[in-house]
């Protein structure tokens, strides 16, 4: 008999097999996560609404079907949080904003139709900060969520529900976005594993309007294993998005061990232009030369990339204004307060601004392809900074006592949103306070299994999901 402490600590793999082999129902394991839910979200504000009677339903259906033999997809009776700017049939769906306080989506998004097909069961929604736009988890509506290594710092945003949500065990597994950081800065703060997945290779519709062209989706959870499964079932082509990507042609899951043995490793400490802390960098940099004890090649670059740091807050404030629309006056009375200080810059940004950032963006890609041509995989920090109390804000003003501008300590992330290629933020240590510590993973153009059988590789040597916050 497994124990239901045990239970919500499990895999989702490990559930789905646990189910099918008839070892638990999937009413006990919707319980036994309700349960933990109720006990220890208070404290961290993760899940910002939850599902419990249609989840209760689909646990029940689900044990049904298991008894009756019927084929059982990859993820049948494993509970998902889905975060809060991805609509759920009938379920508030919130981006964070007052002015989507009560709205409630009749479709599903893409990945959740394809999630609920390979069997899961929605637990609730996880919260997010308004209309995701910033790198830590606090909004008008909900307000602020709080990091479960330590409840005084911030897990990190935009999907910092989510990330919380998967290492305090309230789920195995939960969907995040990622269009500057948003996916990876929170796995990262929340020592557990994301993957910002390549540009088009996970469908997104529907959605409010912004970032198209660099927004993709991505999985949270606490092995490499999941993930790949859980890109299994969401990836593919949908007519609703012109954006996505042919089939990818393999199975993740499948493919996952084959190891990295041979492969080729540049690290950046810095990418040429990050200042980081020198504790992370100490951690990272002895996480990226491990690689060299499995058989890998490993060398330190020196690289002079261009930092779109800059041209980001632009984007950023013009796909707020789209999103916002005509309710803009509306919206400024009920807004987050910090996100005023900046709105006066949409009045600056030029078409040909935009333009030119596009521009960048493919010099940018030209400097990165040099890399690609010589190595298989990149590795950086993921981010400047370890967790930060949460008092400090939308972020740190100074890195190392050298004063950074707002996306300094986001700095690893946005290249490789702007180059639209993969990405994984793996756990690889804690610094000296116990907060975590990741290392980035970037793959080359359309490379999502490399960056998993690289980060799979790191995992069999360096095993985290073991390591459970003291919440």
């Amino acid at each position: 008999m497994i124990r239901e402490e045990d239970i919500v600590w499990m895999s989702a793999l490990e559930l789905s097999k646990a189910i099918k082999d008839g070892k638990l129902s999937p009413v006990e394991v919707v319980d036994a996560f309700f349960k933990r839910i109720k006990k220890v979200n208070p404290e961290l504000n993760a899940f910002v609404t939850l599902t419990e009677e249609s989840a209760r339903k689909e646990a029940e259906a689900a044990e049904k079907a298991v008894k009756s033999r019927k084929k059982l997809g990859p993820l049948h009776g494993v509970p998902v949080a889905i975060k809060d700017n991805m609509p759920v049939r009938g379920v508030r769906t919130t981006w964070g904003s007052k002015l989507y306080e009560n709205y409630v989506p009749k479709e599903d998004y893409v990945l959740v139709e394809r999630l609920r097909s390979a069997g899961a069961i929605i637990m609730g929604k996880t919260n997010v900060p308004e209309f995701g736009l910033i790198a830590i988890t606090d909004n008008p509506v909900f307000g602020v969520t709080r990091n479960p290594w330590d409840k005084t710092r911030t897990p990190g945003g935009s999907s910092g529900g989510s990330a919380a949500a998967v290492a305090a065990g309230l789920c195995p597994i939960a969907t995040g976005n990622d269009w500057g950081g948003s996916l990876r800065t929170p796995t990262n703060f929340c020592g557990v594993y994301g993957l910002k997945t390549h540009l088009g290779r996970i469908p997104r519709w529907p959605q409010l309007p912004g970032f198209e062209t660099l927004a993709v989706e991505g999985p949270i959870t606490r092995t490499v294993a999941d993930a790949a499964v859980m890109l299994d079932v969401m990836a593919g082509p949908d007519s609703r998005d012109y954006l996505s990507l042919p089939p990818p042609g393999v199975s993740y899951l499948e493919n996952l061990e084959k190891g990295v043995k041979g492969k080729k490793f540049a690290f950046s400490p810095d990418l040429g232009f990050a200042i980081v802390d020198p504790e992370v960098a100490e951690i990272v940099r002895k996480a990226a030369f491990s690689f060299a004890d499995m058989g890998c090649v490993v060398e330190e670059v020196k690289l002079n990339l261009i930092d779109m740091g800059p041209d980001f807050v632009s984007v950023e404030v013009s796909n707020i204004v789209a999103a916002v629309g005509d309710r803009m006056e509306e919206w400024k009375k009920v807004a987050y307060k910090p996100y005023l200080d900046f709105l006066w810059l949409a009045d600056h940004i030029k078409a040909t601004d935009y333009a030119k950032i596009e521009y960048r963006s493919k010099e940018l890609w030209d400097q990165l392809r040099r890399i690609f041509e010589k190595y298989d995989f990149l590795l950086t920090p993921t981010n400047a900074v370890p967790p930060f109390k949460i008092d400090i804000g939308i972020g740190p003003n100074e890195i190392a006592g050298k004063p950074v501008g707002p996306t300094g300590w986001v700095a690893f992330s946005l290249p490789f949103n702007f180059t639209r290629i993969p990405a994984a933020s793996v756990p690889c240590s804690f610094t000296k306070e116990k907060l975590p510590v990741g290392l980035q993973i970037v793959g080359n153009r359309f490379d999502e299994l490399g960056v998993l059988q690289a980060s799979r590789a790191f995992e069999k040597k360096f095993p985290w999901r073991d390591k459970k916050p003291p919440i």
